[in-house]
């Protein structure tokens, strides 16, 4: 004769394990959802992506401001210089960067010194030396209202 205590045990377990079994195939179901979503949102993102860069390519970028320079005369580049410049025209790397045609990131690295300019870069930053504080502040905003 069967212990009862391990019948009842069993007949626990059974049950216990229908119930998660039922528990478990409606989160499967839900998994099964989400990830369709979430590839249908990659989908859609990488098409998004890809037609901002088409975009991107297509619009034209800002030209940098044109600067008088000597026939024969190289531009100089000094870090130091370049803060100053910012410094007395009150604007972050970032507005400076767009002032350049170049990232905040690229402004903060010539700063400090751990890479140069672009040859292509010289004469915008050149022209900073010229600019005033209003004549930055309108440029910045022409510049902005066209992103």
């Amino acid at each position: 004769m069967p212990n009862v205590a391990s019948i009842l045990k069993s007949e626990i377990t059974r049950i216990a394990r229908k119930e998660i079994r039922a528990e478990v195939e409606g989160l499967k179901k839900s998994v099964i959802n989400y990830r369709s979503e979430i590839a249908a949102l990659k989908r859609r993102s990488q098409t998004l992506e890809q037609e901002l860069k088409r975009l991107r390519k297509a619009s034209p970028t800002p030209a940098p401001a044109p600067v008088e320079v000597e026939p024969g005369k190289a531009i100089r580049f000094s870090p130091k210089r370049l803060a100053g410049h910012r410094e007395r025209l009150g604007l972050s790397a970032e507005a400076v960067g767009l002032l350049i045609g170049t990232s905040g990131q690229s402004v903060y690295n010539w700063e400090a010194g751990t890479a140069r300019p672009r040859a292509s870069h010289l004469p915008a930053i050149a022209a900073l030396r010229t600019l005033s504080k209003t004549q930055a502040a309108e440029i910045l905003a022409s510049r902005k209202a066209t992103k």
